[in-house]
């Protein structure tokens, strides 16, 4: 059984920063990339970034670039996103999730989903 759980979600002041955590369980070898999307109130899913098994390539929405860092430490089977710079249009629930492919493709459908964890940043 694949879990995903994240926590680090919490209130934080414009301008802050955030570290999200995704625990991994239960995944296959054949689960290589992981990601995290994001749902703010009244908005639709979006994608944030997403980082391959390696961890040497990545991909950012533009509104995050610059401010918000994708890692992952497979041996802990933990992935991470630093936010920086955080702003009141970061608030939203933040997924982790994973992928049954290798590459980088913000586009594909992630194969498993946490259940998310709430970032609230304040103005």
């Amino acid at each position: 059984q694949v879990q995903l759980v994240e926590s680090g979600g919490g209130v934080v002041q414009a301008g802050g920063s955030l570290r999200l955590s995704c625990k991994a369980s239960g995944l296959t070898r054949s689960t290589y990339s992981m990601g995290w999307f994001r749902q703010a109130p009244g908005k639709e899913r979006q994608f944030v970034a997403a980082l391959n098994w390696s961890g040497d390539d990545t991909d950012y929405v533009d509104s995050v670039k610059g401010r918000f860092t994708i890692s992952r430490d497979n041996a802990e089977n933990t992935l991470s996103l630093r936010m920086n710079s955080l702003q009141p249009e970061d608030t939203a629930v933040y997924y982790c999730v994973a992928y049954r492919i290798s590459r980088v493709i913000r586009t594909a459908t992630p194969r498993y989903w946490g259940q998310g964890t709430q970032v609230t940043v304040s103005s």
